[in-house]
Parts: C-alpha cells; structure tokens; sequence
C-alpha cells in the first residue's frame, strides 16, 4: 500500500475513533466486505444500491453484498442543500471456502409444501428487519463478541447441505454449550424475535444507522421486541433449534440491507 492510502487509512481510524490504524487494515472491500469513505463538511446522508448506509464521526461505513460483482461501484453523497456527489470504488474479488454439511432432518434441506410457505412468510419479517433504518443514538464501540466459543463456521462459506449446493454462510457461527449466556455487542432495541423454520428462537437487534444483527438457534429468548438492551446484555441463550447440527450461535451482522463479515465489525471497534 502506498503512502497517502496509508495516510487516508491513519485518518479514518482517527475519525472512527478506534485507536491504532492498524485495526482498519482487515477491513476488506470484498463481497460480504466494507468500505470506508471519509466524508466532507456538509454531508447529511450517504447511499448505496440506493439505501442509505452507516455514517460514525463523519465515515460512511458501508456495507457490500455477498453477491455483489467485482468492479466499480458507486457511492451516493448528499448535502444538507440536497447537492448530490457520486464517488467510485473498488471491489476485490474473494474466494470463499467450501464447506459440506450433513443435515439429519431431511425437511430442514428439502422442506415440504407447508414449510416453504412458513418460510416464504418468514423470510419476509426477515428481510423488514435488514432494511431498518433508524436514528444512530449510541457509541458502536467497542462492538463485542455476543458468546465466548470456538468458530465453527466462518462467514461467507459455500454451503452444501447433504450434497446439495446451498446459499453462502451468511453469518458467523460459534460453538458453546447449551444454556451459555448470548450477549448485546453493543446498545440496541430489541426488533423482533421469534421461532423461525431454519432459524429456530431468533432474536434481531436494532442499533441504529442501519446497523442489525441477528441471533439464531437459541434454546432460550430472554427478551422482548421493545426492550431497550445495553452492551453486554443478556439476550438469550445458547441452543439448537431450528437446523441445526449442534449448539452454536449463529450470527448476522447487516449493513445497509446486506449481510456483512461479523469479524470485520469487530476489528472495526474493537475492545481496546
């Protein structure tokens, strides 16, 4: 990397306000990736695929796709005067690994007539959630980790359930014990929870800004949608309901409607 690329990264660390620049450097504008863009004196809103994305001290966070295209993509500016400025960039192609799962039940990979319209309905309470959009009203940092446990499964993965190709993973899974205590990662309102099809007890938080995440296959929900939670809250509890092939956590974080790499977000605030 060259010198003012450095020097841009320095300065969107500062801005974030999460310490050394070397936190900034895994952030990856990939697929299921970010991008960060300082923005100028007078922005008000920023948009992406026509959505508008996380903004935080001035950087406009923005999320990328699982299934975007390698190429150019666009970033739309506004200012407060409804002036609009449109920036490029670039996104780097990722290979994501393969992963082949053995699922028992064989519902949870070919489901029947009445399960596909439980999830055609699910889906869409699914889908209202990742395009939230209300007010960023508390500090993102440090965003933590919601279970102690060994990664099972990385994001992005090429899903093969019992031979059959699958959506990428879409999330992070975390092994733990059954009953281990899922946490906050940082100040929400709880949206909407829920036992759903594949997804078994789920719970959505909302922390503002377009900023969701998800936890699946709980064994317990201990909150409410309405309720206000506070980093390091507990929200449930580890499980395997829904498809599941052991107890795990597992995790979405989505920006701006997509469904990004938790890790990222970690390392973006961390707990330092």
């Amino acid at each position: 990397m060259n010198r003012p690329q450095r020097f841009v990264r320095i300065l969107l660390c500062c801005s974030l306000g999460i310490g050394l620049c070397t936190n900034a450097w895994a952030v990856e504008t990939v697929p299921g990736g970010l991008y960060l863009h300082p923005l100028a004196e007078g922005i008000v809103r920023a948009e992406y695929l026509n959505v508008p994305v996380l903004i935080v001290n001035s950087v406009a966070v923005v999320g990328i796709p699982l299934s975007a295209q390698t190429g150019e993509h666009e970033l739309l500016l506004r200012y407060a005067d409804d002036t609009v400025e449109t920036r490029h960039f670039h996104v780097s192609a990722k290979q994501y690994p393969e992963q082949r799962l053995t699922i028992d039940n064989p519902r949870m990979v070919n489901p029947n007539s009445q399960d596909l319209e439980r999830i055609r309905v699910e889906s869409a309470q699914m889908r209202e959630q990742y395009i939230r959009f209300s007010p960023l009203q508390h500090s993102l940092a440090p965003f933590v980790k919601p279970v102690d446990g060994v990664t099972s499964s990385p994001f992005g993965r090429r899903r093969i359930l019992n031979d059959q190709p699958r959506n990428p993973h879409s999330g992070l899974d975390i092994a733990a014990t059954t009953g281990t205590p899922i946490k906050a990662p940082t100040p929400a309102e709880v949206s909407l929870t829920g036992n759903f099809f594949f997804n078994g007890n789920t719970v959505f938080l909302d922390h503002g800004g377009g900023l969701i995440t998800m936890y699946c296959h709980m064994s317990e929900i201990t909150v409410h949608a309405g309720d206000k939670v506070d980093r390091g809250t507990t929200i449930g509890l580890v499980g395997a309901t829904g498809r599941a092939t052991g107890p795990h956590l597992h995790w979405s974080v989505s920006l701006n409607g997509h469904r990004v790499d938790p890790v990222q977000l970690l390392e973006l605030f961390p707990n330092d």
